[in-house]
């Protein structure tokens, strides 16, 4: 029997997870050990951790859960099935259960890459998508961005804040928007056409960008638009809202993280693409406090209602004893 169990042990989890133990919930964290940033060598942008490794970031949120009881296992939640009475019975992978009064998604999601060979392989090297996460420590280098659909001709002007050599390859685009192009060219953007092939590799380091035609072009650095895809199945099967997103559609929350689903809260990339861990991290925090106050109101509502109906509870009882004898009224 738990307070909440959490889904999901990257930054939104533990956060979340973090805040309802020091709330003196009791509190189970099942984590499948697939966080999103797992390729990254180092995170970057999260004050006070800038540049730390992601697997050491949380490992030592583990171990901050520690000193609150909060419970961590590394496991897969099959099922989370409702128990006709508000609250929901977790089952793991493994078959073990858990019974939960709240659940906390924070299930994140899987970049899906474009299908280019060696794309995939240099994942979180040289081949990056957030320039904000990566783009300082490849600064100056020449860059290139591959262009899946025409939006993505945006990425290739955002790295330009980073390098003045940047190429667009349109790869499967056909054609940009006469607007697109002038800013292209207003920022100095190289533009080739033509499908890309492949990645040329050396040393184990990108050197270039290879075309189906043959023709390769120098590049030290691909950023790329990776299609994210939640790991919403067991929200899916709970019946919970969705709404559209640029990349697709991804559960309906709130502005604290509760699903259409009561009871169910999804925080981090389960709620959405964009959420850097610091976001993910505050995220998880809000929901984590919001959900100890549900709790916490939920339950003296029902202890009003027992008084209201003379049931009392025999703790409740023993506290209105105590303190009519010590001639300071009722009180829980």
């Amino acid at each position: 029997m738990y307070d909440v169990v959490v889904i999901g042990g990257g930054a939104a989890g533990l956060s979340a997870a973090l805040v309802l133990g020091r709330s003196r919930r009791r509190v189970l964290v099942v984590d499948a050990g697939e966080p999103r940033n797992a390729p990254a060598a180092h995170m970057q942008g999260y004050l006070s951790r800038d540049g730390m490794p992601p697997a050491e970031f949380l490992a030592e949120g583990r171990r901050e859960l520690e000193r609150y009881g909060v419970e961590v296992v590394r496991g897969r939640v099959a099922e989370v099935v409702p128990d006709g009475g508000g609250e929901f019975d977790v089952r793991l992978a493994d078959g073990g259960a858990a019974h939960a009064r709240r659940v906390v998604m924070a299930t994140g999601l899987v970049d899906e890459p474009p299908a280019v060979p060696g794309v995939a392989e240099r994942w979180g090297r040289d081949v990056l998508h957030c320039p904000y996460c990566h783009a300082w420590e490849v600064r100056d280098q020449a860059f290139g961005a591959l262009a899946s659909e025409p939006f993505n001709s945006h990425q290739a002007l955002l790295v330009t804040q980073w390098s003045k050599d940047v190429t667009l390859f349109l790869h499967t685009v056909r054609d940009l928007p006469d607007a697109e192009w002038e800013r292209l060219a207003a920022a100095g953007v190289s533009v080739v056409r033509g499908e890309v092939a492949g990645l040329e590799v050396a040393d184990d380091r990108l050197t270039g960008v290879r075309l189906a035609d043959g023709r390769v072009f120098p590049r030290s650095v691909l950023f790329v638009a990776a299609k994210p895809v939640p790991r919403d199945g067991l929200l899916t099967a709970l019946g919970a809202g969705t709404r559209d997103t640029p990349a697709g559609p991804y559960p309906a929350v709130d502005e604290v993280g509760r699903t259409t689903v009561p009871g169910v809260w999804a925080v981090g990339n389960a709620a959405g693409p964009t959420e850097q861990v610091i976001n993910a991290a505050s995220a998880g925090y809000r929901a984590g406090l919001m959900i100890n106050a549900e709790l916490l109101m939920t339950d003296i509502d029902a202890e009003a209602a027992r008084r209201r109906a003379g049931a009392f509870s025999p703790e409740t009882e023993a506290a209105v004893a105590r303190g009519a004898a010590g001639g300071r009224g009722h009180g829980l």
